[in-house]
């Protein structure tokens, strides 16, 4: 069986009809250079592994990560295999945890940094999926305990062929601590300034910290049987489609984040591991990225290139 053949043929007008319904802009030329390869890639190492793949996605907020899994999940089924998309967001700690989380370290004040996650959590769902048969996947509701979310009941899935693990951090490696010390503005010696918004003692305090708890995921990251990186041509890009989001938000009465709400969110994320200083060591040749598609400005496809 052809698969391009039969994932052209078969998937091509529904994944077209799907993308223009949610106003994805170039999607001939994704589904083309990125879906359709990416698609025929996974296949390819299922069968070599003849068990079911844990593939690992990395990508900043507005870099497509849940488009490329709902797409990777569409064309996967036409081929005839079971895709599972599973983000590590659905293995945060419970709000009650939380909660007391934030009492010991009171910096924790968002969800999402390391440290917010159940790590053991993570690892048993992994396990089971890749023994196969059937699995209890969490699932985390963001709108509750007014919006600090909390776990809802799992999710029961059975017999997936592919699983596609996505995060902003997923597979991230921790960095050496001298990393952090480098200090912003004038002239310090051999003192590097660090990437905005590293910009005071207390923020690199913070960034050294999250980099200490990172880790603590390198056994939930040696469970990933590849590790695909979708990395912006700029990482400030995120920042701003994100901005843009938002305003196109409000101006249909929708809500959303004001200019500066949003600008602290995002910052506090890069405070907590900053784009700059983590992607590029797992893109760069003998990282840990097996493939990567670098995004642009326009959300189309630069390059896809193995490391």
């Amino acid at each position: 069986m052809n698969l391009a053949k039969l994932a052209q043929g078969r998937a091509e007008p529904e994944i077209l009809a799907w993308a223009k319904a949610r106003g994805i802009p170039g999607a001939e030329a994704l589904l083309k250079q990125l879906w359709r390869p990416l698609a025929e890639e996974l296949v390819v190492q299922r069968q070599r592994l003849g068990r079911p793949l844990i593939q690992g996605l990395l990508g900043m907020q507005g870099a497509g990560k849940t488009t490329l899994g709902e797409v990777l999940t569409l064309l996967l089924g036409q081929m005839g295999y079971r895709c599972l998309g599973f983000s590590i967001d659905d293995l945060y700690k419970t709000d009650r945890e939380r909660q007391a989380l934030m009492q010991q370290d009171p910096r924790l004040i968002w969800r999402g940094p390391p440290g917010t996650h159940d790590l053991d959590l993570g690892l048993g769902v992994l396990a089971a999926l890749r023994r196969g048969g059937v699995a209890e996947i969490p699932q985390f509701d963001k709108a509750l305990g007014e919006g600090r979310g909390d776990r809802i009941a799992p999710k029961i899935v059975q017999d997936i062929d592919i699983v596609l693990f996505e995060g902003w951090f997923l597979g991230m490696q921790p960095l050496a601590p001298q990393h952090f010390d480098g200090l912003d503005g004038g002239d310090y010696g051999n003192a590097l300034p660090l990437p905005a918004p590293l910009v005071t003692a207390a923020d690199r305090a913070f960034a050294r910290d999250c980099n200490a708890r990172l880790g603590d995921y390198l056994p939930l990251w040696d469970q990933l049987d590849g590790l695909m990186v979708l990395a912006l041509s700029d990482y400030r890009l995120s920042k701003t489609w994100r901005l843009a989001a938002e305003r196109r938000l409000r101006a249909q009465g929708r809500g959303g984040m004001g200019d500066r709400e949003l600008e602290a969110f995002v910052d506090y994320f890069w405070k907590a591991l900053h784009p700059a200083l983590f992607i590029p060591p797992l893109i760069q040749p003998g990282g840990q990225a097996d493939l990567v598609a670098e995004i642009g400005q326009d959300h189309g496809l630069v390059r896809l290139y193995r490391p």
